[in-house]
């Protein structure tokens, strides 16, 4: 079997687990994953969540403990690497040293046994199409580390793969280059059409370059959707703090009526939360998401700590941090974590708010959104679009 005899670059993960020692803690868990073909996917998580586990049992250099790994409808476990389809980029680009670009980039092609007209006129296709033509003689030691990337990025294509799977392949790069290689792994994958399988850590890299984003920890996926709807509807509380742009509150449920609930906290701040159909008992614990650049922050007031009102919370400002177009405004107040706001630079600067100084964070209720954390068994969970199981 051929990588050509694989119709398309679709992925399935049925019911996957990989253990690396018998009775030891899976490092990935009965996961489930359909990835199609052609989309861009990033798995994110935190270093030991098992996401490069998987793109190594995809392809090849792993061999799952249990379950199917299909790639264009074909069960893979078993075959090797050069047999199913896919090409690996590497966190480290890998480059032959004493070989020159155009050589490195040929290099699968010279194994394959293809003549050196033919494999330096594919390599030369390929340099174009990432835009290091002029380099085709160089070594690796005279290119950037961009260049050096991009390299690596054509060396991977050159074999036609239905599917390329990149290990942290930006971690290397300082910001500016993290930035620019962005953008040029969206575009040639658009203009591929394949499948690119993406491993990061970073949230913003995740956001930056994918159709969906799958978020893991433990060897399990918490949560796979579009990039909109992972960061603007996080399913849960790891989701919405892992993403970085949601505060995560706690409480009872007070009340429920006309498709609202009120929820208080333990420091006794009021809640009102849309329940989008879902059903929350009185009295029952639950968890909402509460978006930061939705937030507004002021000085707070002698009649706002009588008042006390709802979708409020008052707390000492711990940190300020100028991010350009918005300012990060963190307060303490009084829960387990802190509370951030992510406040539009004109509007903070208006009325500037210092370090120690007590303030007021205030939100509209359309901008909370409530997570399954502590639902109870049989609640009516509101529509999801995305499923671990269908991407």
């Amino acid at each position: 079997m051929t990588a050509a005899t694989f119709p398309n670059g679709k992925i399935e993960l049925v019911k996957v687990t990989k253990r690396y020692k018998p009775g030891a803690r899976p490092a990935v868990a009965e996961l489930d994953l359909t990835i199609d073909d052609g989309s861009y996917v990033c798995l994110l998580g935190p270093s030991g969540c098992g996401k490069t586990t998987i793109l190594r049992m995809i392809a090849g250099h792993e061999t799952p403990t249990s379950g199917q790994v299909l790639i264009g409808g074909r069960n893979v476990v078993g075959l090797p690497p050069v047999q199913r389809g896919t090409a690996m980029m590497f966190q480290s680009y890998a480059l032959f040293p004493h070989r020159s670009v155009l050589d490195n980039v040929a290099f699968a092609l010279k194994i394959r046994g293809a003549s050196k007209s033919e494999r330096h006129a594919k390599a030369r296709e390929l340099l174009e199409k990432v835009r290091l033509e002029a380099f085709a003689q160089r070594l690796p030691s005279e290119l950037s580390g961009g260049q050096q990337q991009r390299v690596a990025l054509a060396r991977a294509l050159i074999t036609n793969p239905k599917v390329l799977l990149l290990d942290e392949p930006l971690s290397a790069l300082d910001e500016y280059l993290r930035l620019q290689m962005r953008g040029e792994l969206r575009r040639m994958q658009r203009e591929l059409g394949i499948t690119f399988v993406h491993v990061t850590h970073t949230q913003l890299e995740a956001m930056g370059v994918a159709d969906i984003v799958v978020v893991m920890e433990h060897g399990k996926i918490e949560q796979a959707a579009s990039v909109r709807d992972i960061f603007l509807l996080p399913r849960t509380a790891y989701v919405a703090r892992f993403m970085g742009g949601q505060n995560v509150l706690s409480g009872m449920v007070e009340t429920v009526a006309t498709g609202f609930g009120t929820i208080v906290t333990a420091t006794g701040a009021r809640l009102e939360v849309p329940l989008d159909g879902v059903y929350v008992p009185p009295e029952q614990r639950a968890f909402v998401a509460v978006r930061r650049d939705r937030i507004a922050v002021r000085r707070l007031g002698f009649s706002d700590q009588r008042r006390g009102a709802m979708n409020s919370l008052g707390g000492e400002v711990l940190a300020i941090e100028n991010q350009g177009s918005w300012v990060k405004v963190t307060l303490d107040i009084g829960e387990d974590e802190e509370f951030v706001a992510n406040v539009n630079e004109k509007d903070y600067f208006a009325d500037t708010i210092d370090i120690g100084e007590r303030a007021l964070a205030s939100w509209h209720p359309g901008d909370v959104r409530l997570l399954e954390d502590g639902r109870t068994q049989g609640a009516i969970a509101p529509p999801i679009r995305e499923t671990t199981a269908a991407i």
